[in-house]
């Protein structure tokens, strides 16, 4: 007879929330695996061992049982009436309906956590303050409720709130995945979907990033910070992120010595290892004052694999190497605009300046924008265009003035 699947509910005090409560969650266990997944209820270890095991409960802690056992016996079912059980066959049923019936905090909930199961914590983090800022607008909305006016007032009380439509965007894109993903398992109909033309169109910003001067650069490059000071640390490490193809902090952490082979850096960017199945690693001349870099301030080499600066171990757990990058990100950043204030360069010089010069410097060069786009790692030309549009706007304004040079003919006469 095969093996059945087993099912619990548990408080899982992995996590504390904000809210200095712990979520309630269906536990499933088949052949040593197990998989978590939310309800829409959070609790203190003291509500709920009362709620669930307590022999003098109240009507509401007798009614929040009965409610959040409903999630075990739904799971209890499905499981009896499949002939063999399977991961995809028991979550195909338990899940269906549930997307269009639940809450939008739920929908949220699991789609986060199997964002942290794939150790996507930084993505995990971004959707979780979507999470906060659309249930805050509306507790306990369900995906079947939200349509083009729901939207519409979502975005104005943002703006109304003083929030940018940068991060209205972000926060609805990622409720627009949540979506996607439900019509593609079948767990919502299309009829549903609220976004899109003659719908609602997420709103785009069109920021112009700011990238520095050659100029800016040269004042960067000859500056002598105290030898061994973080601020010497900083600044190597941005030129080293400028030189290196716009490296962003992350992947520079994830360097290992083995990324280097033959005066080439090659390496592949972190984010794009889980999008794509062919990946294009990215290679580059690794520069005399790379090296130089590398031999202030990376690990000593040994047998190849170290980690080429000592930010990282290996060990970490997802959180605590997000949190360690985060830390130098944010010191780098520091130190930069330290710097910056000495040489009075008025534009921020943090470690996104540093990617951004990088492709702005190339196009002035005369390089390719395709060029540019294969340096840079990016699978869409659209993505390096935008970087490049604070660069073409000056070379529009150039490109007028001819209009007039008349001007300066008739000044010289």
């Amino acid at each position: 007879m095969p093996r059945s699947a087993k099912t619990s509910i548990i408080l899982d005090t992995r996590r504390i929330k904000k809210n200095g409560l712990y979520p309630v969650k269906l536990r499933v266990t088949f052949e040593r695996k197990q998989k978590y997944y939310p309800t829409p209820y959070d609790l203190t270890e003291k509500n709920f061992k009362r709620s669930l095991f307590g022999e003098r409960q109240t009507d509401k802690e007798k009614e929040l049982k009965k409610k959040i056992l409903a999630f075990e016996n739904k799971a209890i079912e499905i499981i009896e009436m499949l002939p063999v059980f399977a991961w995809h066959s028991f979550e195909k049923h338990y899940l269906t309906d549930r997307a269009a019936k639940g809450t939008l905090e739920l929908a949220f909930s699991e789609y986060i956590e199997k964002l942290k199961e794939a150790e996507r914590i930084g993505t995990a983090v971004s959707y979780e303050c979507a999470q906060r800022s659309l249930s805050k607008f509306a507790p306990g909305i369900k995906l079947s409720d939200i349509n083009n006016d729901f939207l519409q007032k979502y975005e104005k009380w943002m703006l109304g709130n003083g929030n940018s439509v940068t991060t209205v965007g972000i926060y609805l894109r990622s409720l627009r995945t949540l979506f996607n993903n439900a019509i593609a398992e079948g767990q919502l109909t299309k009829e549903y979907y609220p976004f899109g033309k003659r719908k609602y169109e997420i709103p785009t910003a069109n920021n112009i990033k700011k990238a520095l001067s050659l100029k800016d650069i040269t004042s960067i490059y000859y500056f002598k910070p105290a030898d061994g000071s973080t601020e010497a640390m900083a600044k190597d490490l941005w030129i080293f992120m400028y030189l290196c193809s716009g490296i962003n902090v992350k992947d520079m952490c994830l360097l290992r010595y083995s990324n280097i082979k033959n005066d080439m850096l090659e390496f592949e960017r972190a984010k794009t290892v889980r999008t794509k199945r062919n990946i294009e690693p990215i290679r580059i001349p690794l520069s005399d004052d790379a090296k130089s870099i590398i031999r202030r301030w990376g690990n000593k080499k040994v047998h190849g694999d170290e980690f080429i600066f000592p930010i990282l171990s290996g060990k970490e757990t997802p959180e605590r190497q997000r949190q360690l990058i985060q830390q130098l990100t944010k010191l780098i950043n520091c130190r930069m605009k330290v710097i910056a204030d000495k040489l009075n360069i008025t534009t921020d010089i943090t470690t996104y300046v540093a990617r951004h010069s990088f492709a702005t410097i190339l196009q002035r060069s005369g390089a390719s924008t395709e060029f540019i786009s294969e340096a840079l790692g990016h699978s869409n030309i659209k993505t390096t265009k935008n970087y490049l549009a604070g660069f073409e706007d000056e070379k529009k304004k150039e490109t007028f003035s001819a209009l007039t040079a008349f001007k300066n003919i008739m000044q010289a006469v």
